[in-house]
């Protein structure tokens, strides 16, 4: 037999195996012999099998949650900021001044999220207080907050959160879609095998939409309310810190001159080992100068 031919042949046979690994799904396979055998219904990356008298059937693909328009490239879509601010300033009575700044926001339609007051040295009062106020009356309150006493700092911030929240949206309608779409696959599922495979599916679109809920939720909360903290403090006292008190000079002193004899005890105890080698010197000079004989004062004059 010619060698050129039987090539021909194995080539032949090579593209008709290849035609046939990249061939049509076995399930329309089955369902083009006549099979009763429950279909697959692909959708994206997920195959979900129902039962059909009419053998296989093709719904309508679920539809897989797409990136939601970039802020600002589409007219009519509403911007989305959420405003905190962060002040400090100096008031005379802090416990007042919290009560002042709580009538001024329940005024607003706001509230206090938390406050606490805290007292530091020389009975010196400080507190913090967080204000959730609605986003229209953010520089009313400010203000009103600012006015209280004198401002040591104060800072804003305004986040654009515009692109995140219309992205949520979109994946949440999405997810909404393919939820209608299980449910009407539900429908149809007979075998029990088809009934818990889609409401696996169900269970995971479902997981899906409450977290985008949630972060829905959150996200309106941030931008309806805004958020002021504020960091109350009162003024120095004339004088320093402290201020004067004799009582305070006084302990003052007292800690002073224990302080001095604690440092005469300090150095007494660093020099005692040069005290003692001195003191041994000493001794052992007088000793050798004791043993010398004693001389006459006429050797003296004459020496002199």
């Amino acid at each position: 037999m010619n060698y050129r031919v039987i090539a021909l042949m194995l080539v032949c046979v090579a593209v008709v195996a290849a035609a046939g690994c990249l061939g049509v799904p076995s399930k329309i396979l089955e369902q083009s012999s006549g099979s009763t055998e429950p279909a697959n219904i692909y959708q994206g990356s997920n195959a979900v099998r129902v039962s059909s008298d009419e053998g296989l059937s093709y719904g309508t693909p679920v539809p897989v949650p797409t990136a939601a328009p970039v802020a600002g490239s589409v007219p009519g879509i509403e911007t989305r900021i959420i405003k905190t601010a962060f002040v400090t300033i100096e008031v005379k009575d802090v416990a007042g001044s919290v009560d002042a700044i709580r009538n001024l926001v329940t005024a607003k339609g706001g509230y206090l999220s938390s406050s606490s007051i805290s007292e530091g040295y020389n009975n010196r009062l400080s507190g913090t207080v967080v204000l959730r106020i609605p986003q229209a009356e953010f520089d009313t309150v400010l203000a009103g907050v600012k006015a209280i006493g004198t401002v040591r700092s104060v800072s804003t911030h305004g986040e654009d959160v515009t692109e995140e929240y219309v992205d949520i949206q979109a994946q949440k309608t999405s997810y909404q879609n393919q939820l209608v779409q299980y449910n009407e696959i539900m429908k149809k599922a007979v075998n029990v095998s088809d009934v818990i495979e889609v409401q696996r599916q169900i269970d995971r679109v479902q997981t899906e939409l409450n977290r985008l809920e949630g972060r829905l939720k959150y996200l309106n909360s941030r931008i309806d309310m805004s958020t002021i903290t504020v960091n109350l403090q009162e003024p120095e006292p004339v004088g320093g810190e402290t201020g004067h008190s004799f009582v305070t000079t006084i302990n003052e002193g007292i800690s002073g001159f224990f302080g001095m004899i604690d440092l005469i005890i300090i150095i007494l105890f660093t020099l005692l080992p040069l005290m003692i080698l001195g003191a041994i010197g000493y001794g052992i000079y007088r000793w050798r100068k004791g043993k010398q004989p004693a001389r006459a004062p006429a050797e003296l004059t004459e020496k002199k």
